[in-house]
């Protein structure tokens, strides 16, 4: 995706819809000061370009009896390609996986695991992740409370 020349009006649909991915058209067009049809146009404009890549609800894991949330970074024992796709989609085929990213430094990928309990985090790192083929070292950190929540920044 190419950088999308965004202009105020662009800006403040973004952080309303960051704020409420609900908001009508109408609701949108009133709070930037714009009639609907061009703020719908705009609106299409964002989602065509790919700076609005969908629209999905908040879910508080907690409220579905998903209490533990672990950090895991892991090590591969090689970093070639082969080694890093096989890691790849053996991660995307576990549902306790919410995050996974690839990282510079000492470790390869920063995973964010939710389970509803710390007896289902051993299982799922006993008997799924360290079974993953490639995997070296693994680090695990429990997060104690959270002090900042976002989902996307906005200029």
């Amino acid at each position: 995706m190419e950088n999308v020349n965004l202009d105020k009006f662009d800006l403040q649909i973004l952080r309303l819809l960051r704020s409420d991915g609900r908001l009508s058209v109408q609701a949108l067009a009133e709070a930037i000061g714009l009639s609907p049809t061009p703020t719908a146009r705009r609106l299409k404009r964002l989602e065509e370009c790919g700076v609005i890549k969908g629209y999905s609800a908040l879910i508080d894991e907690s409220a579905l009896g998903f209490d533990v949330t672990v950090f895991v970074s892991v090590q591969l024992d090689r970093q070639v390609d082969n080694a890093l796709a096989q890691f790849e989609a053996a991660i995307k085929t576990f549902p306790e996986v919410v995050d996974c990213w690839l990282m510079t430094g000492n470790r390869d990928y920063l995973i964010r695991v939710v389970t509803r309990d710390l007896k289902d985090f051993e299982h799922f790192l006993v008997g799924r992740l360290t079974k993953v083929p490639g995997v070296a070292n693994i680090e695990s950190s429990i997060p104690l409370r959270r002090i900042k929540e976002g989902l996307a920044r906005t200029p």
